[in-house]
């Protein structure tokens, strides 16, 4: 009779506890505990007899007493209870042996560290303590102390919250008051005992709540409950219950043969006041004749007590429950008993007492075989657990890339897809670039709304050799930001150490067949646990190890492609399952304590069913296959440490069977099986398919899977295919796999994750994949069965995968993503498929359940002002606001441009705008009426682009989950959207309401809301419905009523959702392009007088609807309501003239202040506009103007009806007077302007972006209408190029919102959002779709109109994550100084500044020919005479004194020293003003460095071939020798050649050098770098060889190198077109001299490459032979390196046939708008490149010793304050700096240049000098500029002192710096007159000012003249103007 019963206890218990689980009981408190002396015998020994626990009654007299150790089997009974769903613990603080002399002061410090042990045991079991403070037993010394027992306990208490609150959230003081009173000795006085006790209670609840309570935190007091009603009307202990206790404790006991059953009991306490919730602490049951019937029986009636509506029950004592008989044969576990016992918890106890040997494959077949296909296919409307997971997953080598990026090695996958090429030649090389593409992937898990993503490490990403030894940072620092990136978003990562990548370096010791690729994994997994534990808490150890030892190890499919599947593959397993241990029990000994985190495996299988289900050999077959397949790895893990009998036994009959051995099998030691079994916290599943299995046939000794397991499988031809051979659809399959896990594995006792569930499309770009929407339906629809019916604990179903990625052996043919990828495109742009936007609507609602419908509240609009006041007064004319042209026309450029880091308000609302009929389409669906923009575009002649109609534009109406998939993606917190009017109002009148589109409308809102994103409604954007254009449109006085009747509607039926509204969108252009230009509906032509009585029309109907809603709605609704207004930016042509600047006020006035005049200033228009219209009108012979007038009672209506300013801004114009023609009227001729681009400004689609003009907008706003709170409502660039890489969009978005942050921090302008435009590309109205403004693409030539992101889209979603452009750390400024002994110089070059090129025997060098030649050099100029410093040496050397420098920089003009090359004559003059140059800087204490070439080869050598005969080298090395022989005693500084890449390239490529030559590109560039190579390492060798040990000098070569940056960071291409083009500048000539004698690999695979394909026998590159290698590696004693921009690259492909230096290196470049001009159109200011090129000098080249040997910057005006060039050197400097603080060893920095100069092809044009040189004044005068100053500033100091440290000495100037060069005073003749030059200035700035003034006079006198004429001349007119105001 026994099993019986326990069979009946065990389902009752399994029902109660799944009922805890459910929804109601999600919170509830089910509390065991405390450890009692009678349970540690089990725990000391667990496989004892002992009882587990002791009676409920007993247990007070048992509690356990902590002492070190613990016991050693308390986590594994503290694990058990969590199995059985106890969630907390309660543990009773002895306070006499904590502290045995009752203070604190006195603890026992033993007792506390073993105390806190305990409580940190429970925690890692996830056990939430309960601390009793005080149970029984006082300290000796406080016993019988009543009188100041609060203050005691108070002490003790305290002392208790620091010791241990760190571990418990739940607190009792007392629970025994009658024990406590008895020990204080006042059992006699109850009164006073209840009060004294009250009174500590109170106190300590005090305490604990001002100063130690976390959130959350909970403390009570537990009292008798059969006293509780009386002890509640006691007023010292009523207040307990009022102030004092955060719930209250009941000690209960219930008789079980009384007749009021426990409920009732209970319902009881609930009458009781005041209200308060209850938590039974104790439940002890008497008088039960049947004690485990009687507590079930309760259980069930507790429970049901506890889900009853009003009940206040927060928990109760389950120890009554866990209860096992005292006769029990049992271990301690039965107290363990889990909460999910059901149907297989009994199988199990069956089996085990022998009744039964019915497997768990049995039962499942049992109880699934026989069901019809209606069973089968019977759909379950429930609801997932709410704590169930869902998310999806990836693999490293299937998605990341990036193969070899940043230091990552190879792993076998690598090696496997070069060697064995998958399909199509396919690799993972670069996949789905996800290693470049975080934030992105991030975005779009977002959108998806994953609440778990599933992602392996690569572990060679990590550790590229598979040792720590070799650990990568950059790998690591990939997986921190990747993780960082999913919590931001709150997206819990699952991390998988292992999915099939191993390093190659293991591999090729053995792999996972060497016992040491454990210890390596170990090693890896201990290093991954440290790292990113503290984020991480779901590790998963290996991702289906069985295709790994199958594939992998047995087919040879997979890599590494080893064929033994006898023995290889079951070897490999069992490395696998060892290793599989030892990292699970490393983690629960070292990390599980302090991360709370799980691990666990995940394994895959198949589902198998019988062929044929009457045959027993069928069965046992499919059962054997489970075994092999999951039970292989689960069965030593989940049940007994070993493998499956079945396996064990199959393998071995096989083995007899054969003659020889087909399978061998390793054995796992006694010691090996008891560390794997139960070494997981989860199983981790993939299923994907089922099969049908036959017995095998049985004499096949053939060494594969099936022969080996004695099975073969098969498929039902009904099973519908995949793109997959290996995977049918069978969705029932999953329920039968889960039931059979949680039988044979689980037991109930660990939870399943589904981790990959997923089926793969074809190779085709097919997003409606509606087959596999069904597939997912079904298949999650299966594990809800499985969970609710079957009661198995699955927590999670996980999709494979989240995008498309590398397949393996089947490359990129294979399509498992939920978002498809674009392998063809190097962007590797995912597009959502339509399964994805299923898996979010599962996710949404948890369940298969219709979503419910009711209402969300909004998200909150913080930042919504109170209503604004308007000004009463208009504005003037020109406005006030002219001092916006006043403080920023004159802005110089470098000024006005400069980029500002900051952050807006933390309130700001980004958001995006679309519009109805621009996306939404279904033109004509559900009951839409059609709108004028339906009929304009469905009307021939239409003049739209394409013929293009709005009909189905995006489908937005048919897409609203895409497009909140899109928002959610870019985190915007706003959704600006229009409400297509003839949607809701077919006929435009409210008697026609349609409910589809009502309801399409509250899906968007309640979509929007669901997802913390603010909608802002237009109510009107131009799409006015079609019924009433008929009736005139906005021409008819009716329309007034009918938008308001619309609006209010609106209002109404959104407003409580929707708190931001906008009127109507862009009057101004409704009106006009609607009814004056008649480009736009309804094409009205009527241009001088349509357009102001539409917008007259409008202004009213806004007022309406505005005082509708101020009026009915906003006090419930809180919202605010506006208009959106559009205006682009006025600039004058010129500034200094007045009427172009009142022009420019004008052209403002009539586009923006036509409306926001009369709104925001006083309900009527702006004087400027009502004198223009009306003086025009009346010189056209009007009667009235053609502008109406609005009545007094009108002003006041419009006067303020906006709460906020919106404003769409797109572009701006530079704007000037004119008189335009009077007939025929026309709104734009009534503006008398005209308006005009210029060219430089960066072109888009429509316009050209003008960011600048952003700042003086918003500024203009400001000061005319006063400072409101603003919105941009719409601001984007439109591009016609569909791409996904819209970079030129990156930079509009990133300079205008940069404007505005300058506008909102420097200016005070009150700018509360920015909305770019627009979400998606869309219908551009007459461009039809050929402009783009989308952050998302959208195929309108698919039509289900997929969207993909673009690559702006991550850009935007960064600066909403920043909420603004905060400067990143590694730009602040660095304070600090460079190393000791630093160099600080400045430079020049000999042809540049020295002139006298036909002086003193000089030959003619290249340069002197090339600029003789026209057409070659800017303005003609020429060296000849250049800065003249051939004759100026003292001149010189006072500006070098000026600059405070150590060193000089210059270079020798060969043909100075050897007119024709050779050394067949030295010419001694040359030679002699070197020297007296040198000796001059050397009494300066000036030291030189001397560059041997800087560009100006003898033209006599150049007349043989120059740099491309081979016999230049030994010229080269000759005259090198000659001034190694002649200065080398005083110079100890030489450069062989400067920027050889320039000579090469330049001179000898493109021809815009000297010589010029341009027409063999594609070779003679490489010969003359060959040349130039081979010639420094002879100088070198020579120096080295001869005069280095005597003249004790150092010599290298200058290099020079922009740094380049990928155009989009996360495009693969783009980064390997970075990487190319720094190889093929910087490693050109670097890479020879400074690594291994030779040219980097990249030049040498590409130039070979190109070469090969155009049909050239061998490479364009020469080769050095093996002697060359040899001669010229290590040619350097120092790096010189020179160094002024930076670039953005992206890969472009030439064609074969071109040849060239451009083709061969095949890269792009652009540069960022942001980035600050200079004078040269190559060089934009960016400095952050300068550290990053130096870094990576570093780590390309060992670290050499870098000397800066030229950085500057050109400007093109003549100004002395060149703040631009004080700003490059202050933060190029800077970067120089932090370089040095990343250990670069940077010795020396030089500046280009002393002084402005010859700047090559551009002549004198560009000035780089930190002097100014006036080449007007014969003389020639060096002029510190103010950059001098500031650069003998930091050569004084050493670097950059610290502000915050005081004034620093070297701040101060030691003497006045010279201002002109030491020479005699020149004079300069002006007005007839000898003046000194500055003389001479001051008086040219006194003439102007006079004749400035003059034309000023003339001007004002003139205007004067004119206004007194004109008005004599209208004086009688104005009576019949007499109703305007001017």
């Amino acid at each position: 009779m026994k099993l019986p019963w326990d069979l009946i206890c065990l389902v009752h218990l399994g029902c109660l506890c799944w009922a805890l689980d459910g929804e109601s009981g999600s919170n509830v408190i089910s509390a065991a505990g405390p450890l009692t002396n009678n349970l540690l015998p089990n725990l000391n020994d667990p496989l004892g007899n002992q009882a587990s626990h002791v009676a409920a009654g007993d247990r007070d007299q048992e509690v356990y007493l902590c002492q070190q150790p613990l016991p050693a089997s308390l986590p594994e009974y503290l694990g058990s209870l969590r199995s059985s769903r106890v969630t907390h613990y309660k543990v009773f603080l002895p306070w006499a042996r904590l502290l045995p002399a009752g203070a604190s002061k006195d603890a026992d410090e033993g007792a506390v560290q073993c105390y806190r042990g305990l409580l940190e045991a429970l925690r890692a079991a996830q056990l939430q303590p309960m601390v009793i403070l005080h149970h029984r037993t006082l300290p000796a010394s406080i016993a019988q102390r009543s009188h100041d027992f609060a203050d005691l306990f108070a002490d003790y208490a305290t002392f208790a919250f620091q010791s241990f609150g760190d571990l418990v959230g739940i607190w009792f003081t007392f629970s025994d008051v009658e024990e406590v009173m008895r020990e204080l000795g006042l059992q006699h006085s109850r009164a006073s005992g209840w009060r004294a006790l009250a009174e500590a209670h109170r106190r300590v609840y005090e305490i604990y709540h001002h100063k130690f309570a976390p959130q959350g935190g909970k403390l009570s007091v537990v009292l008798p409950a059969d006293q509780i009603a009386g002890l509640l009307l006691e007023p010292s202990t009523s207040a307990l219950a009022k102030d004092s206790v955060d719930f209250l404790s009941l000690d209960l006991s219930y008789e079980c043969q009384r007749e009021t059953t426990l409920p009732q009991q209970l319902r009881k306490l609930q009458t009781i006041e005041p209200k308060v919730k209850f938590f039974i602490f104790n439940l002890k049951l008497q008088d039960c004749l049947s004690p485990r019937k009687n507590a079930f029986t309760l259980l069930f009636s507790l429970i049901k007590a506890i889900n009853e509506e009003h009940m206040l029950i927060i928990g109760f004592d389950i120890n009554a429950f866990l209860h096992c008989p005292s006769g029990s044969q049992e271990s301690w576990s039965c107290s363990s008993r889990t909460c999910r016992l059901t149907l297989q918890d009994q199988q199990q106890d069956k089996m085990a007492m022998g009744s039964s040997s019915v497997s768990a494959y049995q039962t499942v077949w049992e109880m699934f075989g026989n069901q019809s296909q209606a069973e089968r296919s019977a759909f379950l409307e429930d609801v997932f657990p709410e704590d169930f997971l869902w998310g999806v997953a990836t693999g490293a080598f299937n998605v990341e890339g990036g193969w070899a990026e940043d230091g990552r090695g190879p792993s076998v996958w690598d090696q496997h897809g070069h060697q064995e090429a998958a399909e199509g030649q396919a690799t993972s090389e670069v996949a789905s670039d996800s290693y470049h593409k975080v934030d992105s992937d991030v975005a779009l898990l977002r959108g998806l709304r994953a609440q778990v993503y599933k992602f392996s490490i690569s572990w060679s990403r990590v550790f590229p050799t598979g040792h720590s030894s070799s650990l990568s940072p950059r790998g690591v620092a990939y997986y921190n930001t990747l993780i960082d990136r999913l919590r931001d978003s709150h997206i819990q990562p699952m991390v998988t150490l292992f999915h099939w990548d191993l390093p190659q370096a293991l591999q090729a010791a053995g792999g996972w067949q060497n016992e040491s690729t454990g210890e390596a994994f170990l090693e890896y997994a201990a290093f991954c646990f440290s790292t990113f534990g503290d984020r991480v808490k779901l590790w998963v150890t290996f991702h289906e190890p069985w295709v790994m030892s199958y594939a992998g190890y047995g087919t040879g499919q997979h890599a590494p492609g080893i064929s033994d599947p006898g023995t290889a593959s079951f070897k490999v397993a069992h490395m696998v399952l060892k290793t599989h241990a030892r990292v699970w029990h490393h983690y629960n000994r070292h990390h599980r304590l302090q991360q709370q985190g799980s691990v666990g495996i995940v394994l895959n299988s198949d589902w198998p069913e019988p062929l044929s289900s009457a045959k027993p050999e069928d069965l046992k077959a499919s059962e054997r296959f489970l075994h092999f397949m999951l039970g292989w790895f689960a069965h030593p893990i989940f049940v007994d440490g070993d493998y499956p009998a079945a396996l064990r036994a199959q393998i071995q009959q096989k083995n007899e069977q054969c003659s020889s051995p087909v399978a061998q099998l390793p054995e796992f030691t006694v010691a090996e099986k008891q560390m794997l079994k139960g070494s997981a916290d989860f199983l981790g599943l993939s299923h994907y398919t089922s099969r049908l299995i036959t017995e095998a046939q049985p004499n096949s000794c053939l060494p594969t899977y099936d022969a080996i397991g004695g099975f073969s499988q098969h498929v039902d031809p009904a099973w519908p295919q995949t793109s997959s051979p290996w995977i049918r659809v069978v969705p029932w399959g999953l329920r039968r796999l889960l039931k059979f896990v949680s039988l044979e594995y689980t037991r109930g006792k660990l939870p399943i994750y589904l981790a990959g569930i997923g089926v793969p499309a074809g190779e085709g770009g097919n997003l409606d994949d509606s087959w596999r929407v069904d597939y997912f339906n079904r298949s999650i629809n299966e594990v809800l069965k499985a969970v609710k019916e079957d009661s198995v604990d699955v927590r999670s179903y996980i999709v494979r995968s989240f995008i498309d990625g590398f397949e393996g052996p089947s490359g990129y043919s294979r399509r498992f993503g939920l978002y498809h990828v674009n392998f063809n495109d190097s962007s590797k742009p995912r597009t959502p498929r339509k399964s994805a936007f299923f898996f979010t609507s599962i996710i949404e609602k948890n369940s298969f359940r219709t979503k419910a419908g009711h209402r969300l509240p909004p998200p909150s609009i913080s930042n919504a002002p109170p209503k604004i006041r308007a000004f009463n007064f208009p504005s003037e004319v020109p406005s006030k606001a002219k001092v916006v042209w006043e403080k920023f026309s004159n802005q110089p450029k470098f000024e006005r441009d400069l980029f500002y880091h900051g952050q807006f308000r933390d309130d700001f609302l980004w958001g995006v705008s679309s519009s109805a009929y621009q996306i939404e389409g279904a033109w004509d669906a559900h009951g839409k009426g059609p709108s004028i923009w339906d009929n304009f575009t469905h009307t021939p002649g239409s003049n739209v682009k394409d013929n293009a109609t709005g009909d189905l534009a995006c489908d937005s109406y048919n897409q609203l989950d895409a497009d909140l998939n899109m928002l959610r993606a870019l985190k915007v917190k706003a959704y600006r959207f229009s409400i297509s009017w003839s949607r809701i109002f077919p006929t435009g009148r409210n008697s026609s309401i349609n409910s589809h589109g009502v309801d399409y409308y509250n899906r968007l809102i309640n979509g929007l809301v669901a997802s913390n994103i603010s909608p802002l409604v237009t109510l009107f954007h131009w799409d006015l419905p079609q019924a009433l254009q008929d009736i005139g449109g906005w021409d008819n006085p009716a329309m007034i009523e009918l938008f308001d009747s619309y609006a209010d509607f609106c209002f109404q039926t959104f407003g409580d959702r929707v708190k931001f509204w906008m009127t109507f969108n862009e009057p101004t252009f409704q009106a006009w392009l609607g009814y004056g230009s008649g480009d736009f509906p309804p094409q009205v032509k009527d241009p001088g007088w349509g357009p102001y009585r539409i917008g007259h029309a409008v202004l009213k109907a806004h007022a309406r609807a505005y005082h509708t809603y101020d009026e009915k709605y906003r006090q419930k609704q809180k919202g605010v309501i506006s208009i959106s207004l559009s205006a682009h930016w006025a600039e004058p042509k010129s500034p200094g003239v007045p009427r172009d600047v009142e022009a420019a006020d004008r052209v403002l006035q009539f586009s923006l202040g036509w409306f926001a005049h009369p709104i925001f200033r006083n309900g009527d228009y702006p004087d400027a506009m009502k004198w223009k219209v009306g003086n025009r009108s009346e010189l056209q012979h009007l009667a009235v103007s053609r502008l109406p007038s609005f009545t007094e009672e009108e002003k006041r209506f419009i006067r303020g009806t906006a709460d906020v300013f919106c404003l769409n801004t797109y572009y701006s114009r530079l704007v000037q007077h004119k008189t335009p023609r009077l007939n025929p009227p026309s709104y734009e001729d009534d503006q008398e302007a005209t308006e005009e681009e210029d060219s430089s400004w960066p072109s888009t689609a429509i316009g050209r972006a003008v960011p600048w003009g952003l700042r003086r907008l918003l500024n203009w706003l400001r000061a005319e209408y006063g400072d409101l709170p603003i919105y941009i409502t719409e601001n984007g660039m439109g591009l016609t190029n569909p791409k996904v890489e819209d970079t030129d969009r990156i930079f509009y978005h990133k300079t205008y919102i940069n404007e505005a942050l300058k506008a909102y921090r420097l200016d005070g302008v009150d700018l509360r959002g920015y909305l770019a435009w627009s979400l998606m590309d869309n219908f551009e109205w007459l461009n039809g779709y050929t402009v783009k403004f989308g952050l998302y693409h959208v195929d309108f030539n698919a039509l289900t109109r997929p969207r993909t992101a673009r690559a702006s889209s991550s850009y935007y979603t960064q600066v909403i994550t920043d909420n603004g452009m905060p400067l990143p750390k590694e730009d602040e400024f660095l304070y600090g100084h460079f190393p000791d002994g630093f160099l600080w110089s400045a430079a020049s070059a000999a042809y540049q500044i020295e002139g006298a090129w036909r002086e003193d025997g000089k030959g003619l060098s290249i340069w002197d020919t090339f600029s003789h030649t026209p057409l070659r050099v800017g303005n003609d100029d020429t060296g000849d005479v250049a800065c003249d410093s051939y004759h100026k040496i003292a001149e010189d050397l006072t500006a070098l004194q000026n600059l405070g420098v150590s060193h000089y920089r210059f270079s020798i003009s060969w043909t100075r020293i050897l007119p024709d090359g050779t050394t067949k004559y030295i010419n001694t003059a040359g030679l002699a003003y070197y020297v007296r140059l040198i000796d001059a800087l050397l009494a300066a204490n000036i030291k030189p460095q001397v560059t041997i070439y800087h560009w100006d080869l003898p033209q006599a050598l150049q007349d043989v071939g120059g740099w491309e005969n081979e016999t230049i080298v030994q010229r080269f090395r000759d005259y090198a020798n000659v001034l190694f022989e002649r200065l080398g005693d005083k110079v100890k500084f030489w450069i062989t050649l400067n920027e050889p890449f320039v000579v090469a390239s330049q001179g000898y490529g493109y021809g815009t050098a000297a010589p010029g030559i341009s027409f063999r590109p594609g070779t003679a560039p490489y010969i003359v770098g060959h040349n130039l190579i081979k010639a420094h390492a002879e100088a070198w060798h020579l120096y080295n060889d001869m005069y280095r040990a005597k003249q004790g000098g150092i010599i290298s070569i200058t290099i020079n190198s922009d740094w380049a940056e990928p155009r989009n960071p996360a495009n693969q291409e783009d980064v390997e077109a970075a990487r190319r083009y720094m190889q093929f500048m910087g490693g050109w000539f670097a890479h020879p001299i400074f690594k291994n004698g030779d040219y980097n690999e990249v030049m040498k695979t590409r130039i070979r490459d190109r070469s090969l394909a155009a049909g050239l026998s061998k490479s364009r590159l020469p080769e050095f032979t093996e002697a060359e290698k040899r001669r010229i590696n290590g040619t350097y004693d120092f790096f010189g390196f020179n160094h002024y921009t930076t670039v953005l690259t992206y890969n472009l492909n030439y064609g074969s046939w071109i040849s060239s230096f451009d083709a061969d290196r095949g890269v792009a470049s652009i540069t960022d708008w942001s980035w600050p001009d200079s004078g040269s159109f190559w060089l934009k200011m960016t400095p952050f490149g300068f550290r990053r090129i130096l870094n990576w000098i570093k780590e390309e080249y060992n670290n050499p010793p870098i000397y800066i040997t030229e950085n500057g910057v050109s400007q093109r005006d003549a100004n002395l304050n060149d703040t631009a060039r004080i700003h490059y050197l202050r933060t190029y400097i800077n970067e120089a700096l932090k370089a040095v603080q990343d250990k670069v060893d940077i010795r020396g920095y030089t500046a280009w240049s002393v002084m402005d100069n010859f700047e090559w092809a551009t002549g004198f044009a560009e000035r780089f000098g930190l002097h100014f040189v006036n080449y007007t004044d014969p003389s020639l005068p060096r002029i510190p500029k103010e950059s001098a100053k500031f650069y003998a500033s930091i050569t004084r100091c050493n670097g950059f002192p610290d502000p915050a440290a005081g004034p620093h000495p070297c701040l101060q100037s030691e003497g006045a710096v010279p201002t002109v060069s030491p020479v005699g005073e020149v004079n300069v003749w002006f007005l007839g007159l000898a003046l000194a030059t500055a003389e001479a200035q001051t008086a040219l700035y006194v003439l102007f000012a006079l004749l400035l003034l003059g034309v000023c006079t003339i001007i004002f006198l003139s205007y004067k003249y004119c206004k007194r004429s004109k008005q004599e001349n209208t004086q009688p007119s104005q009576q019949e103007l007499s109703h305007f105001s001017f």
